[in-house]
């Protein structure tokens, strides 16, 4: 195995989510205090643009923590998150340092350090998959149908043990074999019960937010809980009410995407469906906690 290296970007990725995440939950708190009005349309959006990255960043981590690169007699895998590349090593054309090339290979908008990822083209190269931790150490991968820039920590360890196994020659036949993580959600939709719980889930969290915010202008304030007897909290500003949808949405989208990193092995695929059943189920409690907090005496 060949790792790429991984402390740098871990820890830039760590600090983006962190920082993140404080400005996400600091702006929604406001949010929840704030009257209706500009002040409070401001915090929601400043929320909302915190936390959109979060899943992308939070992804990229958990790929640059289990990518690897796998080298043996038969074939070379490419493993980097939920994308997956098994390459023969008889498909396998050249493998050369990035600077061999006479001209400039341009690299991915959205990089980031332990984060180069994406397809560019080259006017001498067939299209260029970066799936590398860093750009300056790249190796470039060429096969019959694309090349592929890698970044393995030992790149001079790399090319030499590719060598002799170039030199012993393969002993099996293999199949080129190609994973995506667009093609794990495309699986997943064809299933009936997973296409169910995602609608369910989306539309029950969709209702829910265009419900409250249709609410919160013509209350002024609500019980935001109960008291073990059952008597209702004291009143807050309704304004707050907008916690729930947030809330239930969050827990959409984390659902949503534990989900298919348990559908990508099929023997987890049942406990992906609980996972988002879980997610439609727990829509369904926020949409009915609204209810009863807006229909009881305060």
């Amino acid at each position: 195995m060949y790792p790429p290296p991984r402390q740098p970007g871990l820890i830039i990725h760590a600090i983006l989510i962190l920082t993140l995440a404080t400005v996400a939950i600091w702006s929604a708190w406001q949010a929840f205090q704030a009257e209706v009005g500009l002040t409070l349309t401001l915090f929601i959006l400043i929320a909302g643009a915190a936390f959109f990255p979060l899943p992308f960043l939070g992804y990229r981590a958990y790929a640059l923590l289990h990518a690897n690169y796998t080298l043996d007699r038969d074939t070379l895998t490419l493993h980097w998150g939920l994308r997956v590349e098994q390459i023969p090593i008889s498909d396998v054309e050249w493998v050369r340092p990035l600077p061999a090339l006479t001209s400039p290979l341009p690299l991915p908008w959205l990089r980031l350090p332990g984060s180069v990822l994406g397809v560019r083209r080259h006017a001498d190269l067939r299209p260029v998959e970066f799936l590398a931790a860093e750009s300056r150490t790249l190796l470039l991968v060429a096969t019959r149908k694309r090349i592929f820039a890698i970044s393995p920590a030992d790149p001079i360890a790399f090319v030499e043990n590719f060598q002799r196994v170039m030199e012993m020659g393969s002993l099996a036949p293999v199949t080129a074999h190609s994973t995506y993580p667009v093609f794990i959600i495309a699986q997943a939709w064809n299933s009936p019960l997973a296409r169910y719980f995602w609608l369910v889930g989306l539309f029950l969290n969709i209702g829910l937010l265009v419900w409250v915010s249709l609410l919160v202008p013509t209350l002024s304030r609500v019980p935001l809980g109960f008291l073990p007897s059952g008597a209702p909290q004291e009143t807050v500003p309704a304004v707050r009410l907008i916690l729930l949808p947030v809330v239930s949405i969050f827990f959409f989208i984390t659902g949503w995407l534990a989900g298919l990193y348990f559908y990508r092995r099929p023997d987890q695929r049942v406990l992906a469906a609980v996972v988002w059943a879980g997610t439609a189920l727990t829509g369904l409690l926020f949409l009915l906690a609204v209810f009863f907090l807006v229909t009881t005496p305060a």
